[in-house]
């Protein structure tokens, strides 16, 4: 067994779901989908460290968002760790320093990110090397959908409520431009709810979800133009419907030049599909001139998930959980 650190440093994605179909709502109140998950380089940072008592501190751009009590899913996340250490020895504390990027409440699983972090900061600070891949895996999926993808990162078929992964074969990469409405948020359960509602209101009786095979192709060639023209989200109508601003955010996005976009997830943000990092300045520069007001971010994809960049103490390099995608270059902020 490796000898403790004293801080691990996390560095994880947010995520962007480039098709989502959403099925008939469930027997435990979750609604069957069929999703693909991409990672983007617009990163939370985690670190962890032992302490006299459990604590989580967030700072940031959306820091001032981010619950700092317990119900932090990333303290909750190091502490469901804890127990299942504690089978075997007890573990110390810890305090949990989040610097928040990713948006809140904005689609891009955000909060899953930091749970991720947490988990695969802690099982290194506290040199669990009992704690296999499928074991984290498995404690990832009961702490939300979006915690397992995140950990592994790249392009991923999400299925069952989103917690079962596998990844998908993406060479190359995406350009993004990423759009989030200043004092905008959304809650998942109430767009979910206001998709039901709308769909009820149609007399649309939603079928098993499936991926589309549009899409998958695309993704095999990285052909930009092909993605553009498959990416899709049943949530997005939902979403303008709770937040009407969205669809001038879209518009605004696609007269300017977008290749494709989409809203993330249940929103808000939206995510802009161009060819280059050229068009991804253009662009930037044209939103913040002319779009609704916003945060505007530029982004690659995919990229790995939840990986340790600092381990003080620790001459061991750390095994990151396996992926078979090229990461991109982090793309700079603008707006």
């Amino acid at each position: 067994m490796t000898s403790q650190a004293e801080t691990v440093t996390v560095r994880v994605p947010g995520k962007i779901n480039l098709g989502l179909s959403v099925g008939p709502l469930r027997e435990d109140g979750y609604h069957e989908l069929s999703t693909i998950y991409h990672a983007v380089s617009l990163y939370d940072t985690v670190t962890v460290q032992p302490a006299d008592d459990w604590s989580v501190h967030v700072t940031g751009p959306w820091g001032d968002r981010v619950p700092a009590d317990a119900s932090n899913l990333a303290l909750v996340a190091a502490r469901t760790l804890a127990r299942r250490r504690a089978r075997r020895a007890k573990v110390d504390p810890v305090r949990i320093d989040i610097d928040k990027n990713i948006p809140v409440a904005g689609g891009m699983a955000g909060g899953s990110a930091d749970a991720a972090a947490a988990l695969v900061g802690c099982r290194e600070l506290w040199a669990l090397d009992h704690i296999e891949n499928d074991m984290l895996e498995g404690i990832a999926a009961g702490l939300g959908s979006d915690v397992p993808f995140l950990l592994h990162g790249g392009t991923a078929i999400g299925t069952g409520r989103g917690e079962q992964v596998t990844s998908v074969l993406a060479r190359g990469e995406l350009h993004w431009v990423l759009w989030a409405g200043e004092d905008l948020s959304l809650s998942t359960p109430e767009v979910y709810a206001e998709c039901d509602r709308l769909r009820e209101e149609a007399g649309t009786v939603p079928g098993t979800p499936e991926p589309s095979g549009e899409l998958m192709a695309a993704l095999r060639r990285m052909d930009t133009d092909a993605v553009a023209d498959a990416l899709h989200n049943d949530l997005q109508d939902a979403a303008i419907s709770l937040q009407p601003v969205l669809s001038e955010a879209l518009a605004a996005g696609l007269d300017l030049g977008a290749r494709g976009a989409l809203v993330s997830g249940s929103g808000p943000t939206v995510a802009f599909l161009v060819g280059s990092q050229t068009e991804a300045i253009d662009l930037s520069v044209g939103l913040a001139a002319n779009g609704p007001h916003g945060d505007i971010v530029r982004a690659t994809g995919p990229v790995p998930g939840a990986q340790v960049v600092h381990h003080r103490n620790s001459p061991e390099p750390y095994r990151a959980l396996p992926t078979p995608h090229r990461p991109g270059p982090p793309g700079p902020v603008t707006g």
